[in-house]
């Protein structure tokens, strides 16, 4: 008897199949990275690390989590990397664990300028724990970088933090890096530079942005999911000398890699997930092929095409465009609607972007001004230049029809016409595969 879950499992595969996805954090793993979440390794206890197990028969576990340590290392020319956390919060709050103490200050992008709910928000576990400080964004949509050294100054943080889940820009390491080097100075403490690039890592791998442990950066958190077209889960990667994480070490920046390792377990997790390291391991492979270097540059322009053309039809764009793969645009100044309105009616024709607030948005929580797109899982399937031109004219043709009903039950009225659309994007979406789940022939 099949089990109903499968029955909906197989409704995702088809909703997926026929729709496009522009969620910017989302993207399609390969067959292989999926083959290895679904292996026997879901069986197995290893609570430690390679050659440091709690638990017996860990000898093929052991060479497989080796194998995704050494290809995060050259993926991010890092000393180290831990790739047990089980997502980029548990990333986060590792790193913190592992050089803060309760009360110490965090500087971190805050949340209505683009930032994570992981870097500060009031509702976060962490936020309860640290201090965090945040700072802003300028009207062009970068990084207040006069705010942040001035608090940098004021604060004398602990923690400088680069990261953010809805920024267009790319950061400047170089600047961050001399204003902690500054306060270093002033205070006589060691300041750690992290960055949160769970968005762009990809990218970094990629070679199309540059690297924050390049740059002088200590420390770099990110997920695996996103650009990186992996399984679901969180990374760390840094500089320093690696150490036992079974032994207590100083706390010094040098020292960084052991106490993450010690942060992550036993600080603030149980036992690793291996299958979905062993998933790791095989996405991180991929990304080390020069095709995914090509897949990378792909990423960017086509975000930079789908700007240019939402621009064309008058779409008021955060920023002005975009320097990497995520687009927000400011939908209340465009057309006088709502975020959530617009990702609803979108959402109706197979189109799937998720509503998101903008810098200093008046609109509330659940009804923010702006939405956010981008372009990983389009480009993973194929599409190019051509269809970024179909995407904006569709996005143009469901938001007249959003202006002229003016709320979602009105979207009723122009049903046979949404239909269309959704016929255009499914038409459009079948001919190019998802490669994770395309049927043989």
């Amino acid at each position: 008897m099949a089990d109903k879950v499968f029955e909906i499992i197989d409704l995702e595969e088809q909703r997926q199949s026929e729709g496009l996805e522009l969620i910017p954090s989302e993207n399609y793993a390969s067959r292989d990275v999926l083959r290895a979440m679904g292996s026997v390794l879901a069986n197995k206890y290893s609570e430690g690390y390679p050659g440091r197990r709690y638990y017996g028969g860990n000898q093929n576990v052991d060479q497989i989590e080796n194998l995704a340590i050494e290809r995060a290392k050259k993926l991010f020319h890092a000393d180290h990397a831990n790739v047990q956390p089980h997502s980029g919060a548990n990333a986060n709050e590792a790193v913190y664990f592992a050089w803060c103490r309760p009360g110490d200050t965090i500087l971190a992008m805050a949340l209505p300028a683009g930032g994570h709910l992981t870097h500060g928000s009031p509702v976060t576990r962490s936020a309860r724990i640290y201090n965090f400080v945040g700072y802003g964004v300028t009207e062009d949509g970068d990084i207040d970088y006069e705010e942040l050294e001035r608090l940098a100054h004021e604060h004398k943080p602990k923690i400088i933090l680069v990261g953010y889940s809805a920024f267009m820009k790319i950061p400047d390491f170089d600047r961050v890096y001399k204003i902690a080097e500054e306060v270093m100075k002033e205070s006589g403490e060691e300041i750690l530079l992290m960055a949160d690039m769970a968005h762009v890592a990809g990218l970094i791998a990629g070679g199309v942005h540059p690297n924050p442990l390049d740059h002088g950066f200590h420390v770099i958190t990110s997920t695996t999911h996103k650009t990186l077209r992996g399984p679901r889960g969180g990374l760390i990667v840094s500089k320093g000398t690696v150490g036992n994480p079974l032994k207590k070490c100083e706390k010094a920046l040098e020292n960084i890699p052991t106490l993450v390792d010690r942060a992550v377990f036993p600080g603030t997790q149980g036992g690793p997930l291996e299958h979905v390291i062993a998933a790791k391991a095989v996405a991180f492979e991929e990304d080390l092929q020069p095709a995914f270097r090509e897949y990378a540059n792909m990423i960017v322009k086509n975000a930079k095409v789908l700007a240019t053309r939402l621009q064309g039809l008058g779409f008021v764009l955060q920023g002005g465009g975009t320097e990497n793969h995520l687009i927000l645009v400011d939908v209340k100044a465009t057309a006088g609607i709502d975020g959530k309105f617009y990702e609803t009616a979108l959402d109706q024709v197979g189109l799937t972007l998720n509503a998101n607030s903008l810098p200093n948005d008046k609109g509330a929580a659940f009804r923010p001004s702006g939405v956010r797109l981008g372009t990983p899982a389009m480009t993973t399937r194929g599409l190019g230049e051509a269809e970024m031109t179909k995407l904006a004219k569709w996005m143009k043709q469901v938001l007249d029809i959003c202006v002229e009903v003016g709320n979602e039950s009105g979207l009723d009225e122009h049903r046979t016409q949404l239909e269309e659309i959704r016929k255009e994007v499914k038409d459009l979406a079948l001919k190019f595969p998802i490669p994770g789940i395309e049927k043989d022939s």
